[in-house]
């Protein structure tokens, strides 16, 4: 049995999530509202060359990547606003290492075009 590795210290800086959902009333437009979910930790990770290529081949752009703890209410298309800049990012995907203790997540973010009001 392999042997896990300790979770990085989190401490560049804490990401706010934010779970964007329809905020008009019945039978109104849909218009999108973003809800808090909660503040993560983060540690912030280097864009390695085979994931942005990857990404280049799937036609994405990848902005930061964050190494968070785990939690399962966090999901692609979520907003992430990180201290770090303070800009509003979609988390675009979602990766759970399994050779780390406690459990982590790494959250590819991409930059919006236009921000939401928070």
């Amino acid at each position: 049995m392999q042997s896990k590795q300790a979770a990085p210290p989190f401490d560049d800086g804490a990401v706010t999530i934010y779970r964007v959902s329809n905020g008009a009333a019945p039978g109104d437009m849909p218009a999108e509202k973003p809800i808090r979910l909660g503040v993560l930790h983060y540690h912030r990770r280097t864009i390695g060359v085979q994931r942005r290529y990857l990404a280049l081949q799937a036609q994405a752009k990848l902005d930061l990547l964050l190494r968070c703890p785990y939690r399962i209410e966090v999901s692609a298309q979520d907003v992430a606003v990180p201290t770090l800049d303070g800009h509003q990012y979609r988390i675009t995907d979602i990766q759970v290492p399994e050779d780390i203790q406690p459990p982590v997540m790494d959250l590819t973010l991409e930059r919006l075009e236009a921000d939401y009001a928070l």
